[in-house]
């Protein structure tokens, strides 16, 4: 008779998920905490549910394997040397100095230096998942905190691999030094053909998979691939999650990578929560009620130790104090793929075993308090950051501009892509400005062209003073943050009742907050992208340029009024310009009440008042390119313009209605 046991595990597991990581959703908690309470609630030492938490350990690994191929998908290299220094610099002190801090501690207690290295490789990886997700969710992926974190974190990944590789060194399954050091050879010699057999064998493969046309042989392709290199790896000695993660990189970098990590996402989801709720299902809570102190000092020592360690670490990046302190706070959780090093690190008695339950659940209580932790950072930032009265690090603020003589300038908090373009656009027209940026080797380099910036948090009163906020005209928010920018507009309202506050900022539903706070005029992304969108649909179909103005002009309504005159591209015939003529194509609408009505080109000397030449004009679907002399033109017809752009700026408005 068959053993459904399996089964019927996996269908208590997946029925109890559901209302549990329904509710984290509801709760703005991340879902892999969903699965880690639903693996404690039926496991042994929760409802019994599932009496023997290995009976999914089959599945929980297939979970790592795709968990961590997605995650390599994710993260191609060239996007990860985009990075730079936050990256390198910043994440290789955040995980060497957790592991030497935390080892150190570990064998002040008397543990061995190799659990105690081990413990330390342990606490170093912070959880990408949570971060990523909290951070998501409260729009600062692209705050400063949030950029050199998100640098971190993908660092941190990138560790998995050697530190994946150390576990049996430390476990000593290694043998002798001579053995080990041949083992990581092998390990190293057998991972360099796999990405090199890889990115020579795969995007040809790839590209004959693709022309059949069957996208089920595609998929297939990409989890042949992922699979067969984690088996190969396993082979060689390596984890199956090494070979999986290395495959994920190595598609990633073909022009395929995009549709293989939509593909591996639905199966990654499944997977990797059954893997995360077997770690919950391991972790004992009699332990709780047993060592309750040992327990509290463990989840609190850990939790302060990866702050104040990546703290420092972004500090050596020349970010605020405020901004490393926020940054740290993000980061001070036991990330996911701890549990695949604790997986590897249990069989080789790296650990005892109610120490692998203190561990587990210590990691499961930090990435619950994660989310809060995360929001609470601003606060305690601010607060630390008075507390050793230094707002910016003095290195950056020496040989800093100044400012006081100015008047009537514009200040621009941010100088990513939008405070660049503005300042460009300033520069260009003349007109003084200050900006004001966290990232202090952005300031360097910006002083370094001559940029009049300034280091500091532009959402602050003393920074705000400093550029000069009491005598500035216009005060430009391009940060996108909401909660910073809210804060800010605030706090420029109260020191210039008269200042015109500009804000951009990511979604529709953050206005009426900015609006509220202060703000003179708020630019969504989100709306504006979706006008830019439709725009672009409307003149593929040719529709006169006039009547696109008009419909976004409308969508726009009073709110955006000061977008009203903003000019949209003009439609442009690719031919003249490749046969070197100057010259380019619009249509018009002739609205009722133009100058037009009644007249011809010939009668509205059209030629000679502005340069520009009529092609053909529309009327009623009907083309007429050769009108006779008592031709006029009537409202609604749509009239075909050849000219320069200046002749055409000139020749539109006798086409439009009359201004009263």
């Amino acid at each position: 008779m068959h053993d459904f046991g399996l089964l019927r595990d996996l269908v208590v597991l997946v029925a109890v998920a559901i209302p549990v990581v329904a509710l984290t959703q509801r709760l703005r908690i991340p879902s892999v905490v969903g699965f880690l309470l639903t693996g404690v609630a039926i496991g042994p030492s929760g409802l019994g549910l599932i009496a023997r938490a290995d009976s999914v350990s089959g599945i929980a690994e297939i979970g790592v394997v795709l968990l961590l191929f997605a995650i390599g998908l994710e993260l191609p290299l060239s996007r990860v040397l985009r990075m730079g220094r936050p990256l390198v610099q910043g994440g290789t002190l955040q995980v060497a100095g957790t592991v030497g801090v935390v080892a150190l501690l570990a064998a002040a207690f008397g543990v061995s230096w190799s659990r105690a290295l081990f413990f330390g490789a342990l606490v170093s990886l912070s959880s990408t998942a949570v971060v990523l997700k909290a951070y998501q969710d409260r729009g600062e992926l692209d705050a400063p905190h949030g950029r050199v974190a998100v640098a971190i974190l993908i660092l941190q990944d990138l560790c998995v691999v050697p530190l994946m590789l150390l576990v049996p060194l430390l476990g000593g399954a290694g043998g002798t030094a001579g053995a080990a050091a041949g083992r990581i050879l092998v390990s190293l010699g057998v991972l360099v053909a796999l990405v090199a057999g890889g990115r020579i064998a795969l995007p040809w493969l790839l590209q004959k998979l693709v022309a059949t046309g069957n996208r089920e042989l595609f998929t297939l392709g990409i989890v042949f691939f992922g699979l067969g290199a984690a088996f190969l790896t396993s082979l060689a000695g390596l984890s199956l999650a090494i070979g999986a993660f290395v495959a994920g990189v190595v598609i990633s970098e073909s022009e395929y990578g995009l549709q293989a990590l939509s593909d591996v996402l639905p199966f990654r989801d499944v997977f990797s929560g059954i893997f995360f709720a077997s770690v919950g299902m391991l972790f004992d809570v009699a332990v709780l009620r047993e060592r309750p102190l040992e327990f509290v000092g463990i989840v609190v020592g850990l939790q302060v130790v990866k702050a104040v360690v990546a703290t420092l670490a972004v500090l050596t990046l020349r970010r605020s104090l405020e901004v490393s302190v926020r940054a740290g706070l993000g980061l001070a959780q036991v990330g996911e793929f701890a549990f695949v090093l604790a997986a590897a690190g249990a069989p080789l008695g790296l650990f005892p075993a109610r120490t692998y339950q203190l561990f587990i659940g210590a990691s499961v209580y930090s990435m619950l308090a994660a989310p809060f932790l995360i929001a609470a950072a601003g606060p305690v930032a601010e607060r630390v950051a008075r507390l050793f009265r230094r707002a910016t690090p003095a290195r950056v603020r020496a040989g800093e501009p100044r400012h006081e003589d100015l008047a009537d300038h514009v200040i621009i908090v941010g100088y990513g892509l939008n405070g660049r373009n503005i300042a460009r656009a300033l520069r260009a027209a003349g007109i003084a400005y200050v900006i004001l940026e966290q990232n202090g080797e952005m300031v360097r380099r910006a002083r370094a062209r001559g940029e009049p910036i300034l280091f500091g948090d532009g959402t602050r009163p003393g920074v705000l003073h400093r550029a000069g906020v009491e005598r500035a005209r216009v005060l430009v928010f391009a940060i996108a943050v909401p909660h910073d920018e809210r804060r800010g507009v605030a706090v420029a309202r109260g020191l210039n009742a008269r200042l015109r506050i500009i804000v951009r900022t990511r979604y529709v539903a953050s206005v009426p907050e900015l609006e509220r706070a202060g703000a003179s005029e708020v630019v969504p992304e989100e709306f504006e992208t979706s006008l830019e969108i439709f725009s672009r649909v409307l003149r593929a179909y040719a529709v006169p340029v006039n009547v696109v103005r008009r419909e976004i002009e409308a969508a726009r309504g009073e709110r955006y009024e000061m977008l009203r005159g903003l000019a949209m591209p003009d439609l442009r015939y690719e031919a003249l310009s490749r046969l070197g003529v100057d010259a380019q194509v619009e249509t018009v609408e002739v609205e009722e009440g133009a100058e037009a009505i009644g007249h011809s080109a010939a009668s509205l000397h059209l030629r000679t008042r502005t340069g520009a030449t009529v092609l053909a004009a529309v009327r009623q679907g009907r083309a007429i390119y050769e009108p006779d002399r008592t031709f006029g033109y009537h409202a609604g017809d749509v009239v075909v313009l050849v000219g320069t752009a200046v002749a055409l700026a000139q020749a539109e408005p006798l086409f439009l209605k009359k201004d009263e």
